[in-house]
């Protein structure tokens, strides 16, 4: 798997990364179909199956349920903690089938220690903020607390999950990275993009196959087209995608492979 440089940290994070609510939380999603959470064993070949494809950044959040703990549980079992770069997000709850924003320094501080327990780390290596759709007062309220928290040590690198253009832009000026959307329905985060790489700043894309309806289809050429968009976009670091099927991962990583070997990336 090929990697990129994630911002200043000095890591490279693979050019695809596994995204995880699915380990965790299986209702109130934006899926077609629902799904019944993974079993251990399950949930070990996924992971194991993201460590041989090359696969190093795994994206988590409190929001995804029981995925961090159950990340701080299994990870151990497949590859050393330094294999991995580990990024959570604050700011959201999801509890009794709804979600609360909370983004003063007291709540970020605190879902961020909870996270390196639940993680069973002593580090993060990116923590973004879990928007709850007015981007520009989250990053206000804890930004401040996420930089803090580097200061310490307790995590490498901050930045935002993004709702808006608007916030994207701003994240990509400001932060040390940014997650947004990109894909042919939704171009609108290009530009932040393209900002954010030209300062060095880490940008994940969410939402690089529209919240699983493009992979569903199960066509190479289908998948290939689907993340051909973000993979190629000017600053992205790494698409974030997200499965509890290993075959479907690995789908996904050869789309990739041939998508950057394609345009010589």
């Amino acid at each position: 798997m090929r990697t990129r440089p994630l911002a200043n940290t000095q890591l490279h994070a693979s050019v695809l990364a596994l995204g995880t609510v699915k380990l965790g939380r299986n209702h109130g999603l934006k899926y077609a179909e629902g799904f019944p959470l993974p079993t251990d064993d399950e949930a070990l070949a996924l992971l194991r199956a993201a460590s041989d494809l090359g696969i190093n950044l795994i994206d988590t959040a409190p929001a995804y349920g029981v995925s961090e703990s159950r990340l701080g549980e299994l990870l151990p079992r497949v590859a050393p903690r330094d294999r991995w770069i580990l990024c959570t997000k604050a700011g959201e709850s999801f509890e009794n089938g709804a979600s609360t924003f909370d983004f003063s320094p007291a709540a970020i501080t605190a879902s961020v220690e909870r996270s390196l327990q639940r993680l069973r780390t002593d580090r993060l290596e990116l923590v973004l903020i879990h928007s709850n759709g007015d981007d520009a007062h989250a990053l206000d309220a804890a930004g401040p607390a996420l930089e803090s928290l580097k200061s310490r040590g307790l995590i490498r690198a901050w930045g935002i999950s993004t709702k808006t253009p608007e916030g994207a832009l701003r994240a990509a000026n400001e932060c040390d990275a940014v997650m947004l959307t990109i894909n042919a329905g939704h171009p609108h985060d290009l530009p932040a993009a393209s900002t954010a790489g030209k300062r060095g700043a880490a940008v994940l894309v969410k939402k690089a196959l529209a919240s699983g309806s493009a992979s569903a289809t199960r066509s190479a050429a289908a998948l290939t087209d689907a993340l051909r968009l973000a993979l190629t976009a000017d600053g992205v670091t790494s698409v974030v995608v997200g499965t509890i099927n290993p075959d479907h991962l690995r789908a996904n990583a050869a789309a990739a492979e041939e998508t950057l070997r394609d345009r010589g990336n």
